[in-house]
């Protein structure tokens, strides 16, 4: 236990708090159990060790956080760690990376019914399922999803300019007096681009060289351990679902095919569209549907987006098309908190059954969506809003 300590002591120690993102207001800290999901390199356990070091400081033994990938957990088990922690007054338990710990659902559910006074915060991949097999932890942990940064959040990051958030509601309401509060702290265009090639994932150093291989590695890891370890995908099957990832990542947004993608990496109909729903979970692409109310477990998708637009500049072997990027990036940000559906002959996409987007330049017109109601443009390289033709920069600011 004394080990345990040391390594969070160090850690915190080692942990920044000069930029604590926003999204900790957003997590109800004192909820008896809560667990929050996202994508590899996102920021997940920072998060965590910040929020330690806000409510508990450094040396408090109070609160006790591990990495369940640490070699301690090879010979010793959760219940154990969290039976010494209470009893030695410990009131908080933070089980950081808990898919890496074998049966971690069930050792968790008899620690809350065992020590019920006793906090317990999760962290995990994207894949992490609160109903695994018998342990069903969906009806007492809250679950929160953690997204890379949004366009505010990186230039809060990297720039040290800090704006607002503000919902989608306000943002087609006040969409004036929005974008004239940030064109008068800076230039949003400026950054914009560079935001969408660099600003997602919060280990950017102004090295695009180390960058891009960080996301494959990521990338690399989620299929090839985290697919198999949590989706029980066939090992042997991993170099395919990467050139599955590959085709998407050179024809994007993919109008589908299933099977001629079946046919190009020699996989059945079926298991396709299988991978393609875990790659969807995993965080690696966004599955668009036009009606969600009757998707079917099997149905193909209408529409396979990248995740982001880091990613899919990341993973093309090819020139990447920004009409594909602006959509790339739509689809990204208005999907953390609303409902998107393929907009077939209605827009690029509806949001919450009742918006409907065009995404496109600076020339875009509302041709396609002439006298639809609620309609709007989101569109490139303009600072300002004219009437429904918003700046699409401006839907980076929602978190």
């Amino acid at each position: 236990m004394e080990m345990l300590f040391e390594k969070q002591n160090a850690m915190l120690n080692a942990t920044s708090m000069d930029i604590v993102r926003s999204f900790v207001n957003h997590v109800n800290w004192d909820a008896p159990m809560l667990c929050i999901r996202g994508p590899r390199g996102v920021g997940k356990s920072t998060l965590l060790r910040q929020h330690i070091r806000q409510q508990y400081g450094v040396g408090s033994e109070e609160v006790l956080y591990c990495s369940l990938d640490f070699a301690y957990f090879t010979q010793h088990s959760i219940l154990e760690v969290a039976e010494r922690f209470y009893k030695h007054g410990g009131k908080l338990l933070v089980l950081d990376e808990a898919h890496k710990y074998e049966n971690w659902s069930r050792e968790v559910k008899e620690v809350a019914e065992i020590y019920p006074n006793l906090q317990i915060i999760l962290s995990g991949s994207s894949l992490l399922k609160l109903i695994d097999g018998d342990a069903d932890l969906s009806r007492r942990c809250r679950g929160y999803y953690m997204p890379g940064l949004s366009f505010r959040e990186y230039l809060q990051f990297y720039k040290d300019i800090n704006l607002p958030f503000h919902s989608l509601g306000q943002l087609l309401a006040n969409a004036k007096d929005i974008a004239a509060e940030v064109n008068s702290k800076c230039r949003p265009l400026q950054y914009f681009h560079e935001y969408l090639k660099y600003g997602y994932y919060p280990f950017y150093l102004k090295n695009p060289i180390d960058y891009y291989p960080l996301i494959e590695q990521i990338t690399n890891y989620v299929i090839d351990v985290e697919l198999p370890q949590l989706r029980k995908v066939n090992p042997s099957n991993c170099r395919k679902i990467k050139a599955l990832l590959n085709v998407l990542a050179q024809q994007v947004p993919f109008d589908v095919d299933i099977s001629k993608m079946a046919s190009i990496i020699e996989l059945q109909r079926n298991t396709v569209i299988e991978y393609l729903n875990h790659l969807n979970d995993a965080k690696l692409i966004n599955l668009l549907y036009s009606d969600l109310v009757s998707v079917k477990k099997m149905q193909k998708p209408d529409k396979i987006y990248l995740e982001n637009p880091n990613l899919l500049y990341a993973l093309a072997t090819t020139q990447v098309k920004i009409g594909t990027v602006r959509e790339c990036f739509a689809v990204n940000q208005l999907s953390f908190q609303h409902t998107v559906e393929y907009g077939k002959q209605q827009g690029d996409f509806k949001v919450d059954g009742k918006w409907i987007f065009e995404v496109g330049g600076e020339s875009k017109n509302f041709d396609q969506i002439a006298n639809l109601p609620n309609s709007y443009i989101l569109a490139d390289d303009i600072e300002s809003p004219h009437g429904n033709k918003l700046p699409l920069w401006m839907i980076g600011l929602m978190y």
